[in-house]
């Protein structure tokens, strides 16, 4: 089999690493990896280093040129994304290519290869986040895929309530908890010299990215009354991660920049990488904002993840996940809460409906058991 396996960002390739991994070294399959999105982005850390280091080899490198926030500027990224993969898909003539998500870079790949008549096997189809655009783009990419592999049972049935044919969908679970389970985790005290950071007595990771089914205004607005939550807590270290490369980054970039230089006890990075982030996430005492990390991956960790606003309202979560809104005097007093509760049996007890084993092998055993002739020109699943 031919394969290319596409990857536009940071997170989105900390899922895949593991399977390309295995790719890379399968003898029965050829894997060709696309470069895009923001990994060639200087302003989100030139995360195609990393995939660089990962020895893995990049057969084309699709730079977008991202450097602005506004939703015109999304489309114009967009219709080039489609232009570029065109090309490159049409020259490289994989037997299938292999995506995950919903970012819009991703979009303009499915749309290429669907012109073309190349099957697309998607990974985390299914998933709701009704506080985001995103949420249009994955219910569009599973109608123009082939393959659907899914994370939980519930994303089966939706995947199968869009008209998809329920022997394609196959639930493998979530790659991100298999990552952090084989992912070595760093002491504290070499994270402290590596980063530059200091631990206290309490510590918060924390990653916040815009809502975008809101305009720039009400999210800048919505950011500052979380930074003003967080401002007065005492002998806390505040670890920021970047933004994604969605509407309005740059603002939300700005605001945590700002809020960053004028607490001493807050430290902001643009990549981690995933050794330290899975070591940060291992030593904090609780994550919070609004990232998919915290739904899916923070729960594996027993620790609370509290998730604000609407970005991810929908996703399956475990019950170490508590949801709020932005309202100052409430988001203070539940970290207050959850920092300094002693109730730890119910943590230790918490388990993660992301879990299901080894996800990267059960893909690529289902996609050598696949016969791809004829599986482009699909039919709608009517189930009802």
């Amino acid at each position: 089999m031919k394969l290319c396996t596409i990857t536009g960002s940071r997170a989105e390739f900390f899922l895949l690493k593991n399977l390309i991994t295995k790719l890379t070294y399968d003898k029965k399959i050829k894997n060709d990896l696309l470069v895009t999105g923001s990994h060639n982005s200087a302003f989100f850390g030139n995360t195609i280093k990393d995939i660089r280091k990962s020895n893995f080899r990049i057969k084309a490198q699709i730079d977008l040129k991202i450097k602005k926030d506004k939703p015109s500027d999304i489309s114009n990224y967009f219709s080039e994304g489609v232009k570029k993969f065109s090309y490159y898909l049409n020259k490289i003539k994989p037997d299938l290519i292999l995506i995950l998500g919903d970012r819009y870079e991703i979009f303009s790949a499915a749309i290429a290869a669907h012109i073309l008549r190349i099957p697309i096997a998607h990974i985390y189809g299914g998933e709701t986040t009704q506080g985001a655009i995103d949420e249009g783009i994955r219910h569009s990419i599973t109608k123009l895929s082939h393959i659907h592999f899914v994370s939980t049972n519930k994303y089966f049935s939706r995947v199968k309530q869009l008209g998809e044919n329920p022997k394609m969908i196959f639930n493998v679970g979530s790659l991100g908890v298999e990552a952090l389970k084989k992912n070595k985790t760093i002491s504290k005290k070499n994270l402290e010299k590596k980063l530059g950071i200091k631990f206290r007595k309490k510590n918060i990771l924390i990653t916040f990215h815009s809502e975008t089914i809101h305009g720039e205004k009400k999210n800048v607005k919505n950011l500052k009354i979380f930074l003003d939550s967080l401002k007065n807590l005492k002998d806390t270290s505040l670890i920021f991660t970047a933004p994604g490369a969605d509407f309005y980054y740059k603002s939300i970039f700005k605001e945590i920049k700002k809020f960053v230089k004028k607490i001493p006890q807050a430290y902001f990075f643009k990549s981690l990488g995933h050794e330290n982030y899975f070591s940060l996430c291992k030593k904090v005492d609780l994550m919070i904002g609004n990232s998919s990390s915290g739904i899916i991956e923070m729960p594996s960790f027993k620790k609370w993840s509290i998730n604000i606003g609407v970005r991810q309202e929908g996703r399956v979560r475990a019950k170490s996940i508590i949801d709020i809104k932005f309202k100052k005097s409430e988001i203070e007093k539940l970290i207050l809460k959850l920092l300094f509760t002693k109730n730890t049996s119910f943590l230790k007890n918490t388990k993660n409906p992301y879990d299901n084993g080894n996800s990267s092998d059960k893909i690529i055993k289902i996609l050598k058991k696949i016969k791809l002739p004829n599986i482009y020109n699909k039919k709608f699943y009517d189930y009802i």
